[in-house]
């Protein structure tokens, strides 16, 4: 009987902590918080708008609009995840189109994948929208430049301890000449302490 009693009073005590439940707090988007280390939110935004701002200033720019009286055309392209863990770089993407316009010296076009979708929408309105609305074939911007690159990732780790060093390279490429016009390189180094269990 006393053991029956010791190992329901045991088992009570083992439940005790899952019964506590969860706290969940909304914050703001713009606030940084990392729980992992690992790439998140924050980072996407901070390397995306380093880089535009790094980008949008350098001689690049001034020489095109010297030779040009019309705002470049960017599209951005593939950005590479050569780092150890997933990175969305679709969010990193956007992070930097975003950027991009909403700086304005520079005009957005859609990747390849978008055309695909928006000339398949283009075609469905042929012959089934008013002619008022019916949006024509050949009026796409070509893009001037496009904007590639790539993540890669190094780790070190000893212990309960480890570093995670992310660098992001990216470069500006003239379409009709290939010529690298801007190279740009942004690098996060994030420090991670696992606590030590002090009992």
């Amino acid at each position: 009987m006393r053991a029956r009693s010791l190992t329901l009073v045991l088992a009570m005590i083992t439940l005790l902590p899952a019964c506590g439940g969860k706290t969940i707090t909304r914050v703001d988007p713009n606030e940084a918080i990392d729980l992992s280390g690992r790439w998140n939110d924050t980072d996407s935004r901070y390397v995306a708008e380093a880089l535009i701002s790094d980008c949008m200033n350098a001689p690049w720019l001034s020489r095109h609009m010297n030779a040009s009286s019309q705002r470049p055309v960017v599209v951005v392209g593939p950005v590479r995840n050569k780092a150890m863990e997933h990175i969305p770089v679709d969010t990193f993407i956007n992070e930097m189109e975003r950027a991009f316009i909403n700086d304005g010296r520079v005009r957005v076009v859609a990747d390849a994948g978008e055309r695909v979708d928006i000339r398949a929408e283009r075609e469905s309105m042929q012959g089934n929208t008013t002619m008022e609305s019916l949006k024509r074939f050949g009026k796409e911007l070509g893009a001037d430049y496009v904007l590639a690159g790539e993540v890669n990732q190094i780790n070190d780790q000893e212990g309960g301890e480890k570093v995670a060093f992310f660098r992001t390279d990216l470069e500006l490429i003239n379409v009709e000449s290939n010529e690298k016009v801007w190279f740009g390189t942004h690098q996060i180094k994030k420090f991670i302490a696992r606590g030590r269990y002090s009992g």
